[in-house]
């Protein structure tokens, strides 16, 4: 196609074209520029935090890295954990929903899954904190008299419950629905004929499940697990209604004391912040935006480099 033709054919775009061209394009800008506005207000405004004093924090605490620092391992912490136990209960749903559940079960239960998602943090955290905990109180006790000699399980166990594990299981259910919708959808893209194809070879369900669901449905499990712990790590209400947060580095899982997350720490805090403080839990947000970011990137780059094994091209 010679210069003039595309510029002919350019010229002749009626006008919904041009309208929605630029609709789409203003919005890509929109989202790009609203980010670095968000990114640029944190800088600014936590530039303080990284220059202030020891009398601007509370306890032994010096620098803002060392007030940061079991935040950030708080945050990570309990959004891996409930990663951990919610991706393969995501996966293990989606796949009965997708291939194994009747037509009406799988619409009912599609229905519950997006219902669930729609459920408010702080129910969640009413959950956790007036159900949850004292339910697992016990078990807690007795994992800790069978498990005690492993490190992440040592004690004394929370005579409240409210751990860092609690917080986990709350966490992994809140992004339940999110990581199972995505893997439903994308399970069912599947193509009819590699999954034929695998039974007409004498494969059982479960093997065609394995050689042609699963591995082309990796890409978007990853995305699913990745946009679930983005959801865990920047959960608020839920975490400062049922953790027992402590300004430390504590790998225990079910002691009393627990290292906090810098959402529940922010939320928990502002109201009474002033002057400095508040540059100093605005930094700790900067930091927060900056490992959510670094997760996404990582997502993405896991993403690529599978995409050839995927079998989704």
């Amino acid at each position: 196609m010679t210069t003039a033709a595309a510029t002919t054919i350019k010229a002749r775009q009626r006008p919904g074209d041009r309208i929605f061209s630029s609709a789409t394009v203003i919005s890509g800008s929109l989202i790009l520029a609203v980010l670095a506005a968000v990114a640029i207000f944190l800088l600014v405004e936590s530039l303080p935090a990284f220059v202030a004093g020891p009398d601007d924090f509370n306890g032994d605490i010096t620098n803002f890295w060392s007030y940061v620092g079991p935040l950030v391992f708080g945050t990570i912490y309990s959004a891996v954990l409930a990663l951990l136990m919610a991706v393969p209960v995501a996966i293990g749903i989606a796949l009965f929903i997708s291939h194994f559940a009747p037509r009406k079960l799988a619409q009912s239960l599609g229905y519950l899954v997006d219902l669930l998602a729609a459920v408010p943090s702080v129910v969640f955290g009413l959950w956790g904190i007036g159900v949850l905990a004292p339910l697992v109180q016990p078990f807690y006790t007795t994992i800790v008299d069978w498990f005690g000699w492993f490190p992440p399980l040592a004690g004394p166990a929370s005579g409240t419950g409210r751990t860092i594990f609690t917080v986990s299981i709350v966490l992994a259910v809140m992004i339940l629905p999110i990581i199972t919708a995505i893997c439903r959808e994308i399970f069912l893209q599947t193509p009819l004929l590699h999954e034929e194809a695998a039974l007409a070879l004498g494969a059982t369900r479960w093997e065609m499940i394995r050689m042609a669901v699963l591995p082309f449905g990796l890409p978007g499990i990853i995305s699913a697990s990745m946009l679930g712990l983005g959801r865990a790590l920047g959960e608020t209400m839920a975490v400062a209604m049922v953790l027992s947060p402590s300004p430390e580095v504590i790998f225990q899982l079910l002691t009393a004391q627990n290292s906090n997350t810098i959402a529940a720490n922010i939320a928990l805090n502002f109201p009474e912040a002033h002057g400095v403080g508040v540059n100093i839990l605005l930094a700790t947000g900067l930091v927060l935006f900056v490992v959510t970011l670094l997760v996404n990137m990582l997502a993405r780059v896991i993403i690529n480099s599978r995409k050839a094994f995927s079998g989704a091209n």
